[in-house]
């Protein structure tokens, strides 16, 4: 069986020689990947000196020493996600700061023949090997410069030089009073470049995603266009697709990787795609494979490559997923690099302008806040007490001049310390923890949100049963409720060593306590309820469907202005907001080119239904002004929340004076020019002025005509793609038989494949033995049947843009319903997509609005 976290772990095993005796530093990406994986105690096995953060580095990092290694440190290895150019900074920085540094080597997981190819690369076709010179002439150059400065200078006066980063990066070594800029030791610095390709985060031995903060997830897979909806989205298929320089960088990253994650696999792939992107993404990949992989005992293995932009409503919908649910809930990491200020010193970043920000694969669960709830009978100040003498047992192990001058014993009990503190238990999901044998996140994966829940509530019970700790709450069989997982979570936290042994059940536990929180489920709840009734309006009239569109806009926006009015800062999770309504709205639009096709890309309603719905939407931002995720409203901001305010103020005004009418709420006023009166009134800032009430919303009304004719291309996607133009994938063509016909894109495109339907859109791209009878032995009468993507034992699926939890849920139906249990199915995708995340690529910052 193929197991995908066994096989980055097994490559791993290769660098077994580089990693003894060295420190080891990985980027932000690569410690995604490695946290999915479980990597860390491996490398500290392979003889790492520490493991540490590439972009946090700092010179402190050697004297962590994790295998008592007496000598000083003189190799250092760099693994990163990301292209040599960007990473370029970061690794010259630990060269300047570790004295006696006599090897470097940098494993990165772009490979050589990626890096000549890229677009505008400075790197050739010996790249690695050019990018080995490049760094030591900057290394040598920096030192140099350094070196004629410290002519001038003392130790004690380059302080004056850490005002930037730049420089506080070139003379870091010298500021810490490390002198190692002998000529003898920079001839002795030897620098190797070497590809490491299986940086990649598992959630299952079968399904993976690519860590948010490498190169292959953040390039992007569009340029902008016509057809083009966003960065971090393939553009529209019109059957058309890209070669050379139009070729996105995203798809080119993509078709390398791919191609030597099965090379290391050891997978001969028959290539099939479904969308343009993926169509260019399977020439790249056809290409590349040579006639050496002819002789090669390989296993068989049919690949699928599928555009997101052919089934945008299912990550836009709330779907029956735990997990959908708990990376919906729980906040991510935040990022560690922003490209607003990313370039190295000799190579420059070329395509930082098009890099699209993932959100980072990485979740913080809320640990203490859940231990120290008051609802709980358990004893939380014990429980908290015994939590930091735990840390405590970390702080021990830094550098002196770290520790604070505080009593041991009042840190044990300062409540501040440990919830400060206990965050180091938190992260990201290990795919290899598991219980009696079952990995956790392999058995959610595919589960819904009840099931999951009892799932984890039943490893919950046996762990206390193992363990002999009994309890004294009552068990409901069939229900799972949030006080008693917390209750559980508290009964094993409460000892230390129990604690860290089943850290890996205590999180993901926790992490369901905060998807079970009633204002998550109400809000979750509201969401689907609200899909449900635009899914049957678009099945009535196009007149019902945009009643609902409009009624939706004008209940969040009476929530949200009802919440400010009362004094709240933001309203209560469990209702509906403005930007959750877009997100409908965004549904309904998908929706509406489903049932009630149009010509071209002009609206699926009439002109007088789409003005009600721009101006619900110009009233909903002038009267919840405080949206920032969402791009179209750039540079905007002050504007809108000076009007808000100075409308706010004028109500309340006229309230005291007993001048309220109802006519002042008349949606068809206007408001004011700009008068000699609002000039001279002092009260009134010049920033104030900038832009009266008839000027915002003129500008406001142009901006909004923009969105809905971005909303008129989503509704024109099931017109202008070629899959559905016959309506193949259509909701309607329920080809299974299963009364739930709104399943995704994905579950039915494996139903008919594995049952050998015909799919005439998707293209084969011919694999060698394929090309060799169709240019030589086919003249004999040779010739061989066109394959099929159900010939083979091992499918894999790759979504150019991302995929969800439902998605993964629903292709495991499927699957199981096939009959075909000899099957081994590896879903992939470029990133998780979340509802959220969908309304960020299409409206938000990561969209084309606004630019």
């Amino acid at each position: 069986m193929i197991d995908l976290t066994k096989s980055c772990l097994d490559s791993i095993s290769h660098l077994a020689e580089h990693l003894e005796g060295a420190l080891v530093y990985l980027d932000s990406g690569c410690t995604e990947s490695f946290q999915f994986i479980g990597a860390f105690p491996l490398l500290l096995d392979y003889g790492a000196c520490a493991v540490c953060s590439l972009e946090n580095m700092s010179p402190l990092d050697a004297t962590a020493n994790w295998n008592s290694h007496s000598e000083a440190v003189v190799k250092i290895v760099v693994i990163t996600s990301c292209l040599l150019s960007d990473s370029h900074r970061y690794i010259l920085r630990c060269l300047t700061s570790h004295e006696g540094v006599r090897r470097c080597t940098i494993f990165t997981s772009i490979s050589e023949i990626s890096h000549s190819s890229y677009h505008e690369s400075p790197l050739g076709p010996d790249a690695f090997r050019e990018y080995g010179s490049l760094l030591l002439q900057d290394y040598e150059e920096l030192v140099k410069k350094c070196e004629s400065k410290s002519s001038t200078f003392g130790d004690d006066d380059w302080s004056q030089f850490a005002s930037t980063e730049e420089d506080n990066t070139q003379h870091k070594a010298s500021i810490n009073g490390i002198d190692f800029y002998e000529d003898d030791l920079r001839k002795e610095l030897v620098i190797s470049v070497h590809h490491f390709p299986m940086i990649l985060c598992p959630f299952s031995p079968g399904v993976f995603l690519l860590p948010s903060e490498g190169s292959v997830a953040e390039a992007c897979l569009s340029f902008e266009h016509e057809n083009s909806l966003s960065p971090g989205l393939p553009p529209i298929s019109t059957g058309v697709s890209t070669d050379g320089d139009d070729i996105p960088p995203g798809g080119l990253l993509t078709a390398h990787f791919l191609y030597h994650l099965a090379t290391k696999m050891d997978l001969k792939m028959e290539i099939f795609s479904l969308g343009d992107l993926s169509n260019t993404v399977g020439k790249i990949m056809t290409d590349m494979s040579s006639l050496y992989d002819v002789g090669r005992r390989k296993r068989s293995a049919g690949l699928l490559l599928v555009d997101r932009t052919l089934d945008l409503l299912t990550p836009c919908c709330h779907g029956d997923s735990l997990v959908d649910r708990m990376f919906s809930a729980l906040p991510r990491r935040k990022r560690t690099i922003s490209y607003s200020h990313h370039k190295g010193l000799q190579v420059e970043v070329k395509f930082g302008a098009s890099k699209v920000q993932r959100a980072p694969l990485d979740v913080e669960i809320p640990l203490a806040s859940l231990l120290k709830e008051e609802d709980c009978t358990v004893n939380d100040n014990r429980l908290l007490e015994g939590i930091g003498a735990f840390l405590l047992g970390w702080d021990i192990n830094k550098c002196a001049s770290q520790i604070p001058d505080i009593h041991l014993d009042n840190r044990v009990h300062d409540e501040q310390f440990i919830l400060s503190n206990i965050r180091l238990l938190n992260g990201s999901f290990i795919s290899t923890e598991e219980f009696n044998g079952t990995p956790y996140m392999e058995a959610i994966l595919d589960k819904r949100a009840k099931d999951g829940a009892l799932l984890v509530k039943k490893w919950l019970q046996e762990t206390l049963h193992k363990e002999g700790i009994t309890s004294n709450f009552k068990n409901r069989p069939g229900f799972v409720t949030k006080s008693e997982l917390l209750l559980m979570i508290k009964e094993i936290a409460k000892s230390q060593s129990l604690l860290i042994k089943h850290k890996g059940i205590i999180q993901l536990a926790a992490a369901v306590v905060v998807a079970l929180d009633e204002l998550q489920c109400a809000r979750w709840e509201a969401f689907i309820s609200a899909e449900k009734i635009l899914s049957i309006s678009a099945g009535d009239t196009c007149q019902s469907l945009s009643a609902q569109i409009g009624d939706l806009l004008n209940r969040s926006v009476f929530a949200s202005s009802n919440g400010q009015r009362n004094g709240k800062e933001k309203c209560s999770q469990a209702v509906i907001s403005f930007q959750d309504a877009l997100l409908l709205t965004i549904i309904g639009y998908i929706l509406a080119g489903e049932n009630f096709p149009t010509a071209g890309s002009g609206s699926p309603f009439s002109w007088q239904e789409e003005h009600f719905l721009k101006e619900a939407v110009v009233d909903a931002v002038l009267e919840v002004p405080s949206m920032e995720k969402l791009k179209f409203l750039n540079c905007l901001k002050e504007e809108l929340e000076s009007n808000f305010n100075r409308t706010r103020m004028g109500k309340i005004d006229e309230v005291a004076l007993g001048k309220l009418d109802i006519d002042d709420f008349d949606d068809d006023q206007w408001g004011k020019w700009g008068t000699e009166d609002d000039e001279d009134d002092s009260t009134v800032s010049n920033k104030d002025k900038s832009y009266d009430d008839m000027q915002l919303k003129l500008e406001l009304r142009d901006r909004v005509d923009n969105v809905f004719k971005f909303l008129h291309k989503l509704s024109a996607l099931k017109t202008r793609d070629i899959p559905f133009r016959d309506g193949t994938f259509s909701l309607e063509g329920n080809f299974t038989g299963d009364p739930d016909s709104n399943k995704g894109l994905l579950y039915k495109l494996l139903t008919k494949l594995l049952n050998k339907h015909d799919i005439p859109h998707i293209k084969y791209h011919s694999s060698t033995v394929g090309r060799l009878f169709k240019s030589g032995f086919g003249r004999f009468g040779l010739g061989q049947a066109k394959p099929s993507l159900a010939d083979h034992n091992v499918i894999m699926i790759f979504v150019l843009g991302g995929i969800n939890g439902t998605e993964v849920r629903e292709a495991q139906e499927a699957l199981s319903r096939s009959g075909r249990p000899d099957t081994e199915l590896i879903l992939g995708g470029t990133t998780f997509l979340t509802p959220d995340d969908m309304l960020d690529l299409l409206l938000g910052h990561s969209s084309n609005l606004g630019n």
